[in-house]
C-alpha cells in the first residue's frame, strides 16, 4: 500500500491534462497491486491465489511501464518516480518468490495423488 501512497502523492505534481488519462491509470494499476494480493488470500485454494498473485504482478509491471511514460514526457518530481520505481522492483521480485512458493506447493500435493 506504500506504493500506492506514493503514486497518489507523484499524480499531484503531473500536468492536468493528464488527470483522465495517465493519472487515473497510474492511481488505478497501483491500487490495483495490493487489492489482488488481498482478494486472492480470501481464495479457496492455492492455484486461485496464484492467479491473483500474477494479476497483482502484472499490475506492477504496468505501473512500472507508466512511470517511465512520465519520465519519457519529462513530467516533474523524479525523486518520487526514482523511490517509486525501486519499491515496484522490490514488490515484483516479492510477488514472484511468493507466487513460485505457492504453485511449488501445489505441484508437491499433484504429485502425491
Amino acid at each position: 500500500m506504500e506504493i500506492s501512497n506514493l503514486v497518489f502523492e507523484f499524480c499531484k505534481y503531473l500536468p492536468d491534462s493528464e488527470k483522465y488519462i495517465l493519472v487515473n491509470q497510474l492511481n488505478r494499476c497501483s491500487i490495483s497491486i495490493p487489492s489482488n494480493i488481498a482478494e486472492g488470500c480470501g481464495k479457496r485454494t492455492n492455484i486461485h491465489f496464484a492467479e491473483f498473485l500474477s494479476t497483482s504482478l502484472s499490475s506492477c509491471y504496468e505501473l512500472e511501464t507508466q512511470l517511465l511514460i512520465t519520465e519519457n514526457r519529462n513530467y516533474v518530481n523524479k525523486e518520487i518516480r526514482e523511490k517509486l520505481l525501486l519499491l515496484i522492483d522490490e514488490e515484483q521480485k516479492m510477488i514472484w518468490k511468493f507466487r513460485d512458493t505457492i504453485l511449488i506447493k501445489i505441484q508437491v500435493v499433484l504429485s502425491q495423488i
